[in-house]
């Protein structure tokens, strides 16, 4: 009780000795210095100054002539900004608005004051948009204010191609294109339209071949298509004295980029297969998504970049705690579908959908799929997701009994452009806690469990023809497992079965793989250490294993992950990355995440 008595008593003593100082300011006492500034004169107490502010402690307290003087005349400070500084040294208000913060950036900056400078640069990082984000830039140069640089030119390469239809376009520098070019941060449009913006930007503002060549040179253009450029619509009509050299600038610099290239345009194939815009400020990442700690279910994603071995926060399912639902990567989006929660430990199955957007950060709402369930597969193929089976949700009033006239699995694609669900023909056998996986326009279907049967079963729909067939099945039974599509092979993953004899759930070991080709399947290893409802996923040539029940009796559950590389056929040793926590029954997934993230 004490301490907080002295706590207060400080407070109130802070806050009246700042009213104190400011009504001697008003009397007009006890003052001992005058700055001149733009022909204002301003009275003020050194020891307030020199408190506040860096400038003005080193010019009081060091043997300087403005130690002796009692007017000091100050340059290149705004009046209006001095005023504020003022009122903020002998009140701690400050009001800061459009009209008036440029000068008192200016001011603050001049005279050291870094509290005011810091509190000017939060106010401009909750002012940007469209129409002044060159401003807040030139600001953020000028005043070497890094955290509002980065927040100001992310959000420009954001929304690059709606600002390359602004007036503003034409007010950046040559200086400020090239930073946008070099920093690395996530883009809204191709780099085929980013190679546009920059020779509309050359033409138009007539920019030297020295400038222009250092703006082609930051093009990616291993993400172009073609090297063998077209004559781009900015160059109509190719004009030898306007528009060629700098046609013939960009050529050079391609071709040169080309030349320097280990891979022959290796992100092209990545590209064209829809998988992202542009891979500008994106890195390739392992995404953890959901599962049970020790406390209990969450919602929260992770990711590590493969090579750090290090888990970052990501974001958060925007739902109740929940698990059990779909997840599916569709052009770099992340799908998390229907799935369940408890309320009173008794299980509630949903069918509410969330997109995330790694490029920008953000979760919107999908349409609810139309049969609520859990346990299911869902599958990104084209511009479509489809979910298989699952754990529907039962009619009311039925018991169990309701389960067992079930011979199909009832399947749904989602339309991603009309933001609308629809039934496809059925899985002709009941299924839940099965696995999925995507070849070209084919989608597979593994294992799972009807009613207390795991199966072996291996299906094939073609989503062009919307028929099933069955395939050659798998080497043993699976459920709780995952299938990864990789080259021309599927590899099935994890999972258990039940023993015959004596009822026991029995962890799989094999990593069997299907060849599509013909039909086939063999065995690929054995994992050293399998576990129970580990995570999965497989980024490049390397499957991954995140966490896991080392029984599935008892809650003795793993941190570590473990790797297999396809290319040496080696395992890893288990290893804990930094940040892990023991976790079960998350879903793991690989998408691009932004490379330059706060906190990282």
């Amino acid at each position: 009780m004490a301490d907080m008595n002295d706590e207060v008593d400080a407070v109130t003593h802070s806050k009246a000795l700042m009213l104190g100082l400011n009504e001697l300011r008003k009397a007009d006492k006890l003052l001992d210095v005058t700055l001149l500034v733009e022909g204002s004169s301003f009275k003020a107490h050194r020891v307030v100054l020199a408190a506040c502010s860096d400038y003005f402690a080193a010019m009081f307290t060091d043997p300087m002539k403005e130690a002796q003087q009692s007017e000091i005349k100050l340059i290149d400070i705004p009046v209006r900004g001095m005023h504020s500084l003022l009122e903020y040294a002998y009140t701690s208000k400050l009001d800061l608005n459009r009209n008036n913060i440029q000068d008192i950036l200016a001011a603050a900056t001049h005279v050291q004051m870094n509290a005011v400078v810091h509190s000017c640069s939060t106010y401009l990082e909750s002012q940007i948009d469209m129409e002044n984000c060159v401003d807040i830039a030139t600001l953020a140069d000028l005043y070497s204010l890094n955290n509002l640089k980065h927040k100001t030119y992310r959000f420009i390469c954001a929304h690059l191609w709606e600002f390359a239809k602004t007036p503003d376009m034409d007010n950046l520098s040559c200086e400020q294109l090239e930073y946008i070019l070099s920093c690395d941060y996530p883009v809204d449009c191709s780099e085929e339209l980013v190679l546009h913006i920059v020779a509309e930007y050359c033409v138009k503002k007539i920019v030297s071949l020295e400038n222009a060549t250092k703006l082609f040179t930051k093009i990616r253009f291993d993400q172009i298509n073609t090297i063998d450029f077209k004559i781009w619509p900015v160059f109509p009509s190719v004009d030898e004295d306007k528009h060629l050299p700098y046609f013939n600038v960009m050529r050079a610099a391609g071709f040169q980029q080309k030349k320097s290239c280990k891979k022959k345009y290796s992100n092209c194939d990545l590209l064209r297969s829809n998988i992202l815009t542009n891979t500008r400020g994106m890195e390739l990442a392992l995404v953890k998504i959901g599962g049970f700690y020790i406390n209990g279910v969450h919602n929260q994603l992770s990711f590590a970049l493969p090579n750090e071995r290090k888990w970052h926060q990501l974001t958060c399912i925007p739902h109740i705690e929940q698990c059990n639902y779909g997840t599916a990567v569709l052009g770099n989006d992340l799908f998390v579908v229907g799935g369940s929660y408890d309320v009173c430990l008794k299980e509630y199955i949903h069918g509410f959908g969330f997109r995330y957007s790694a490029a920008k950060d953000k979760w919107s709402t999908i349409s609810p799929i139309q049969s609520e369930r859990c346990r299911f597969s869902l599958n990104a193929v084209g511009n479509f997701l489809y979910a298989v089976g699952g754990v529907c949700d039962q009619i009311e009033g039925a018991d169990d009994t309701w389960l067992e006239g079930r011979r199909e699995s009832n399947c749904e694609k989602y339309n991603v452009e009309a933001n609308t669900w629809e039934y496809i023909k059925p899985l002709r056998e009941n299924r839940s806690q099965h696995a999925g996986a995507v070849q070209n326009h084919f989608l597979y279907i593994s294992g799972g469990i009807d009613r207390h049967l795991v199966l072996s079963s291996f299906w094939r729909y073609d989503t062009h023809s919307d028929n099933w067939q069955q395939m050659s099945p798998m080497p043993k039974p699976r459920a709780d497992h995952v299938m990864l599509a990789i080259d021309d092979k599927i590899y099935a993953c994890g999972g258990w079965f039940e023993d015959p004899n004596t009822g026991t759930r029995v962890l799989i070991d094999d990593i069997d793989v299907y060849d599509v080709g013909t039909d086939s399947w063999y065995l690929e290893t054995k994992n050293p250490v399998p576990t129970f409802h580990a995570g999965i996923s497989a980024v490049r040539n390397k499957i991954y294993f995140v966490g896991g029940l080392l029984s599935d009796e008892t809650i003795n559950c793993s941190s570590n992950v473990q790797t297999y590389d396809l290319l040496a056929k080696e395992w890893s040793t288990l290893t804990e990355w930094e940040g892990a926590k023991p976790t079960w029954e998350c879903t793991c997934a690989t998408f691009y995440v932004p490379r330059c993230r706060e906190g990282i």
